[in-house]
Formats: C-alpha cells, structure tokens, sequence
C-alpha cells in the first residue's frame, strides 16, 4: 500500500535520511522506532509532502507520490497527523473534524457519510464528545492529540501516518491511545506509526523497523524484535 524506496530527505545542506527503504502492507500496522534525531519525523514529513525527498521514491498503492504537494498526496488518501498535533486552535471540534474531511467534500475523496463519520470519532474518542462546541485551542494536550488523530482519520485514508501520538501526554492517556491505535488495526485501518515508546508501538505493531542516523539498521516481524537483544537493549529498557 505504501512503499519507501531509497529515500534521501534533509533540510538544507544537511542530510538527515540516506536511502531509507520500508513497507507498510495494505491492513497493517508499522512502527518506526529510533532515538531522538534519527530521523523518524523527517521520513513521515517526506513521505507527506512536507519536504521534497532529494532522492528516491514513495508510492501509495499504484501512485508514485514522490515530492508531490501535500495537498494533492492527502487528495490520493494519505493522511498525516504531524508531530505536536497542529490542531486549528480557533476552530471548534467539530470543525476540526470536517475539515479533515475536506477532500469528501470536494469529491478529491469518496464523500460516504460524513456526519456519521463525525458521530463514529466521537465513540472513538468520547473525551472530544464532550467537548465538541469547544475551540481546540483550549483542550489539554491529550485532547488535542485526539483530536489530531480523529481529524486524520475523518478523510477515509488509504494510510494514516501518526507521528508521535503519545508526546507529552500522561500515563493514563498514552494508554487510551495506544487502545485507539489497537483498536483502528484490529478494524484493518493501514497506518505507519512513529512512537518513543518503543515497546508499546511494537505491541500493536504488524512489523517494524529502527532507525539509526537516518539509515535503516534493523527490521522485522514486530514480535521477533521485541525479543531481540540489541533492541531490547537499545530502545526497550524504559518502555512503557
């Protein structure tokens, strides 16, 4: 559904990805895991139009995607929701959520049922059921995450690519996330998802991959690399 091939991606002069390859299988869920300047987020912003890759290739299912704008990559089905959850702060809930549908309105997407779709992230999410005549400007943070991944979701993606969905939230809400998370794969939702805490991601992982210095160091069935040493050793001492 998504492939990565020999991607090179940086800002400036500095090169931070080089010649990055992965897979994310249609229904599946793909962890990226790595320490902090690896590279994670630079290959979620490559893939999603943010930057042009300098070099190599990114297809979405037949469509070859590579440095094309953001706009016209979420239109083919590709939805990012970024780092640091960018929510439209003066708008309220509810039209943070159509706006994620968008592309339905404009027939770039299938429309399907729309208000549904609403009524189904606030299940999803009923913290943001409570809330959802309120400016996301002033939810909390685990709020807005979900907010975040609700609005992503409101475009029937092909792929969702989720970039650190559980920064700087409380225990109790990384939980609620990674349930959500849990829950979309077990519903054959097809998402790349980049995460610090590296056991959780790969508990609800098909398969992952680390990356180290913007390379590719290991990858595999998420189950094989939860029990291997160097893994556990690098990335899942602290894992929640």
């Amino acid at each position: 559904m998504l492939s990565i091939k020999n991607l090179h991606a940086g800002y400036g002069k500095v090169e931070v990805l080089h010649g990055i390859s992965l897979e994310v299988p249609k229904g599946k869920v793909v962890t990226l895991i790595g320490s902090n300047g690896a590279g994670k987020t630079t290959t979620m912003r490559a893939i999603s139009g943010m930057i042009a890759p300098r070099e190599g290739q990114v297809m979405l299912g037949d469509v070859d995607i590579t440095g094309r704008d953001s706009h016209r990559i979420a239109r083919l089905g590709l939805a990012h929701s970024p780092e640091g959850r960018r929510v439209f702060a003066t708008m309220s809930v509810d039209d943070n959520l159509l706006l994620g549908a968008f592309p339905r309105f404009t027939g770039a997407r299938a429309r399907g049922d729309v208000a549904a779709d609403v009524e189904r992230a606030m299940e999803y999410f009923p913290r943001l059921k409570e809330r959802r005549a309120q400016l996301a400007g002033t939810l909390s943070g685990g709020e807005q995450q979900m907010l975040a991944m609700a609005r992503a979701m409101m475009m029937n993606p092909e792929v969702v690519l989720l970039d650190e969905p559980s920064m700087g939230l409380a225990p109790i809400l990384v939980d609620e996330v990674f349930r959500i998370i849990s829950r979309l794969r077990a519903e054959g939702v097809t998402m790349l998802l980049v995460e610090q805490f590296a056991a959780a991601a790969l508990n609800v992982s098909d398969y992952g991959y680390v990356l180290e210095n913007g390379r590719i160091a290991v990858h595999g069935p998420a189950d094989k690399l939860k029990n291997d040493p160097a893994v556990q050793a690098a990335y899942l001492g602290g894992g929640h």
